[in-house]
């Protein structure tokens, strides 16, 4: 573990270091490219400002107003029978548009039912095996000028999907 920490505080000097030094190899003028790619990443923020604030609006409007803690109780009917508690629905439905958002609900399980806790479990793993998928897709997509995104929302439902089959399935082999 030592050496991975020690490794860890070189990673990001060695990299500024290897683009300098390979800038200078093949002279290019590395401070020019560095402006330009922050003026087109500028762009891109302007571009998707926007999107990001409705997105940040709709998920802080169904927390406040009650609605997932509603629908929670509705939808958990039907998914405790599968190991999914009813207390996870607000993070599966959060966790599809907003990761900072998932991550305070998160914080919030952990603190009313403990980290280790089959709730724990299934948070934990779920948060590392789901997307944010309404996010993604309109900010890439909108970034990209994607007008046709085909299979991609089922693709990534489905995904979304087999990410919590596996978040209940490990959390029962490790509770």
């Amino acid at each position: 573990m030592g050496f991975i920490v020690a490794v860890s505080a070189f990673i990001i000097p060695l990299i500024i270091f290897y683009v300098v030094v390979d800038g200078i190899i093949h002279q290019t003028d590395v401070y020019d490219v560095f402006v330009e790619g922050a003026k087109d990443g500028m762009k891109t923020v302007v571009s998707i400002l926007p999107t990001l604030i409705g997105l940040m609006m709709a998920v802080g409007i169904l927390r406040a107003s009650g609605f997932l803690a509603w629908i929670s109780a509705k939808i958990g009917i039907l998914t405790d029978p599968f190991g999914i508690p009813s207390q996870m629905i607000p993070l599966i439905i959060v966790r599809m548009f907003s990761s900072s958002a998932a991550t305070g609900l998160s914080l919030d399980l952990f603190r009313e039912y403990g980290t280790d806790s089959y709730i724990g479990l299934i948070t934990s793993i779920m948060m590392s095996c789901t997307e944010t998928i309404f996010y993604t897709m309109s900010v890439y997509f909108l970034a990209a000028k994607v007008r046709k995104t085909r299979w991609t929302l089922a693709g990534a439902l489905v995904s979304t999907a087999a990410g919590i089959a596996a978040s209940v399935f490990l959390a029962r082999l490790m509770s």
